[in-house]
């Protein structure tokens, strides 16, 4: 069976990776969500501070729902906040606000990663929702025995494109790491600049940061690993 197959084995290091990744991210923003910056800001106020002195007053932020879901919509302009990081005073709010302002200086100077990322995004949606489609038809028809009249199997072919169309996914991913680390470079410097944080609070920000763009790198290594896995499956298959 695919999902059961022995090839399995090779997404195991990916997996431990993002597991670990993900915990690390939650106790560390949960360790330094409990350290009060000493100026008393909030993570909105932080951010409003850096785009205004960059002169993006006309990008808005609106709290959302949830934890961890903040992020910036370069359509609308808009930062969105989550309500651990919005409303709170700690160091891991300051961080988490301003690495989401650290996106919108990214697109109002155009960064290009970031530039390339957002007009891949439709291209990205098509391609990972009908990759698995292609890719399990595929190896369902490699076992037929159909062949076009070039003499190619059907299966590899259908096979092929989903394949493709993961390697679409893998681009956007690769893609996503310079963006992550760049904003977080960027959200760093201007807190240090601005004097947002006091230089050991910079400590723990940059802390807080480090552990939430492993888990973008954890995110990129499974789709390598599947991406791996997948190639050694064709080549069992035919």
């Amino acid at each position: 069976m695919f999902y059961y197959d022995i090839t399995f084995i090779l997404l195991i290091p990916a997996m431990i990776f993002s597991m670990i990744a993900s915990g690390s991210v939650r106790s560390t923003f949960s360790n330094y969500s409990g350290v009060r910056v000493r100026r008393g800001i909030t993570g909105a106020q932080a951010a409003r501070m850096l785009l205004d002195a960059n002169g993006l007053t006309d990008v808005r932020i609106e709290a959302v729902a949830g934890s961890l879901t903040d992020n910036y919509d370069p359509r609308t302009r808009v930062v969105h906040l989550s309500q651990p990081v919005c409303n709170a005073a700690s160091i891991s709010a300051v961080a988490v606000a301003c690495h989401e302002c650290g996106y919108a200086l990214q697109h109002a100077y155009g960064y290009t990663p970031l530039t390339v990322r957002s007009s891949i995004v439709p291209v990205v949606n098509f391609a990972s929702r009908f990759s698995w489609i292609f890719i399990i038809i595929g190896l369902v028809l490699m076992g037929q025995g159909l062949y076009t009249s070039g003499g190619s199997n059907v299966g590899t072919l259908v096979f092929d494109i989903g394949v493709i169309a993961y390697l679409v996914v893998l681009a956007f991913h690769l893609v996503t790491l310079p963006v992550e680390f760049n904003a977080s470079s960027r959200a760093l410097k201007q807190m240090e600049t601005m004097q947002i944080v006091d230089s050991d609070e910079l400590t723990g920000a940059k802390k807080v940061l480090k552990a939430a763009a492993m888990t973008y790198v954890a995110s990129t290594a499974m789709v390598i690993a599947q991406l791996l896995r997948l190639l050694v499956l064709r080549g069992r298959r035919n």
